[in-house]
This record gives C-alpha cells, sequence and structure tokens, in this order.
C-alpha cells in the first residue's frame, strides 16, 4: 500500500503499558512501511519522572517501523492538549493520521483496516472518522463487517485534515447548537446520556476532554464514523494505572485477528448496528450487585494508591 498514514503514539508514565502497545503495533502487516510519531507528555509532578524518562528509553529503543519520531514535551500539556497538537501537527503535515493511546492493543489487521477505509472514504465528506474499537454487543442478526454510526471513537481512531478542521475547541459555540432534538439524538436516542453530561462537565471546568468536544463537532456536522462489527482494538487501561481510568470490565473485547474485505458503498448509519449500540448502552451497567461490587473494588483501590503514595 502506497503512503500509509502516519501513526500518533500519545503516552505518559506507564512503560509496560507502551511496551505492550508498540509490541502489537509492530505485529502489523503495514508497520514497516508506516511513520510512528510518539508524543511523550512532560512529567506533571515529580513522583512521575522516572516512569515518563522509563517510556522516553523505551520508545528511543523502538524499531519496526519505517520510522520512529519522539517528540518530547518539556512541559506537561495533558491528555488533551498533546492529542489535538499532536494530530493537529500529522494532519496538516500528511493529510491524515491514525491515533493510537499508550493502552491500546492493536489487531495484525489494524493498521490494514485504517488506511484502507482512509483511502476509500478520502473523497467522501460525510465519512469524518474511522473507528477500530467495537463494544462487546450481541446483534440480534449478523452484522455486516464494517458499518457507520453516529458517534466517534478516542480508542484507536483515524481521521483526515478535511475533517479535523472542523474540531470546534470552544465549548460554548459547541453548547449553543445543541437543543432538545439534537442532545437526543447526540445521546444516541437516549441511551447514553453520559456523552450529554460530559460535554456539561467540560463546559463546568470539571474534565478536560478533547475527545466530547470532538464528538459533538462530528455529530453537529452530520458526520459518520466507520467502525468494525468486531473489534480491532483491545483497552488495557481499564486497570486503574492511567490518570483518567478506573477498575472496569464493562468495555473489554479481545481484537479480532481477522482482516476486514467489506466497507459499505452507502454513507449512512446502519439501523441494525445502532439498534445493537443502544442496546449494549441500556444494559452495560447491568445488575445492582453488579454496579454495586464496581463502586467498592474502586473505592478499595483508591485508598490503596492514597496509602501507597503517603
Amino acid at each position: 500500500m502506497q503512503n500509509p498514514a502516519p501513526i500518533a503514539l500519545f503516552v505518559y508514565n506507564r512503560p509496560e503499558h507502551t511496551r505492550r502497545t508498540l509490541k502489537y503495533l509492530q505485529d502489523n502487516l503495514l508497520a514497516a512501511d508506516s511513520r510512528l510519531f510518539v508524543f511523550s507528555d512532560a512529567a506533571k509532578q515529580t513522583a512521575d519522572e522516572d516512569l515518563v524518562q522509563q517510556v522516553r528509553t523505551l520508545i528511543k529503543q523502538t524499531t519496526g517501523f519505517k520510522s520512529v519520531k519522539l517528540i518530547e514535551r518539556q512541559q506537561n500539556m495533558g491528555l488533551a492538549r498533546s492529542i489535538i497538537t499532536g494530530v493537529t501537527q500529522l494532519v496538516n503535515e500528511y493529510g491524515k493520521v491514525i491515533a493510537f493511546e499508550d493502552d491500546l492493543l492493536a489487531s495484525p489487521h489494524t493498521l490494514t483496516y485504517f488506511n484502507e477505509a482512509l483511502n476509500k472514504y478520502e473523497p467522501e465528506d460525510k465519512v469524518m472518522q474511522i473507528a477500530a474499537y467495537m463494544f462487546p454487543i450481541k446483534p440480534t442478526q449478523p452484522l455486516p463487517e464494517t458499518f457507520f454510526l453516529r458517534s466517534v471513537s478516542s480508542w484507536g481512531w483515524a481521521t483526515w485534515k478535511r475533517a479535523w478542521q472542523y474540531f470546534e475547541t470552544d465549548i460554548n459555540r459547541l453548547y449553543e447548537q445543541f437543543n432538545e432534538d439534537n442532545i437526543y439524538r447526540f445521546t444516541v436516542d437516549g441511551t447514553m446520556r453520559n456523552y450529554w453530561n460530559q460535554l456539561l462537565d467540560f463546559k463546568a471546568g470539571k474534565n478536560d476532554s478533547w475527545a466530547i468536544r470532538w464528538h459533538a463537532s462530528v455529530f453537529l456536522h452530520n458526520g459518520l464514523v466507520l467502525y468494525p462489527a468486531k473489534s480491532l482494538i483491545e483497552n488495557i487501561g481499564h486497570d486503574g494505572s492511567g490518570v483518567h481510568s478506573i477498575i472496569e470490565s464493562t468495555y473489554r473485547v479481545h481484537a479480532s485477528r481477522a482482516p476486514v474485505c467489506y466497507f459499505p458503498e452507502n454513507i449512512m448509519e446502519n439501523a441494525d448496528a445502532l439498534a445493537a449500540v443502544k442496546y449494549f448502552y441500556k444494559h452495560r451497567k447491568g445488575s445492582w450487585f453488579k454496579r454495586s461490587r464496581k463502586f467498592m473494588i474502586n473505592k478499595l483501590f483508591q485508598l490503596k494508591q492514597k496509602i501507597r503514595r503517603s
């Protein structure tokens, strides 16, 4: 394949997660033809400095790609600013980008999927993102290998400069474009209220999410996102190790080992896939017992972390 998209990998202070992410990317069929750009954020606190340096040392020893460039931030930027500036830099230079974080394990076919989809849908303005992760859905009938949905994904994704130019970082400009009807659609017909809550929390200064602003930007431009029916990404970050993560098993999947051979010609949301995702959202929290157990596990984990730091 000619001119594979550059890979932007965003890392911080998790050397073992980063090592595994790199290993799975190296096993991809297009790795040797792909440029890897690693954006390493600086330590936010003194306790993180050694781990940040371990990650940077690991990157400097990395091979298996067409090229590897390490961008070492001198001050802590935080994940949102790091992703926004890194993606903007690469789409401006290459016209497209594949984005990874340091806790995502790829299928051997993930880079091929990304690049084939980027090439196929580059002329289609309505397609604004390619996603590689899919929830552990249980559709009532077989789904096509890939399909379109209205919501973006932040766990392994790709886009073009033509779409990224519509990314609105000003939360007030986004907020003022919503009304009751499109809030309903934005929350996947009311099944994922967390999307709207995240937007409100960002507006109130309670989070620093790049993803919810990108999600809103794509949605308000009537954009669609391509998804695989079987996930091509496994997220290993729900072990409490991330800055923004808790211990969580709801979204656990194993990356498919099969190549993707089908890409839809009709640029429209797939009704059956939408129904399966809505069912997953409605039932993802499980029983009262399951929710209580998860709450207690995370409280105990946070207590242990606090004791360890003290």
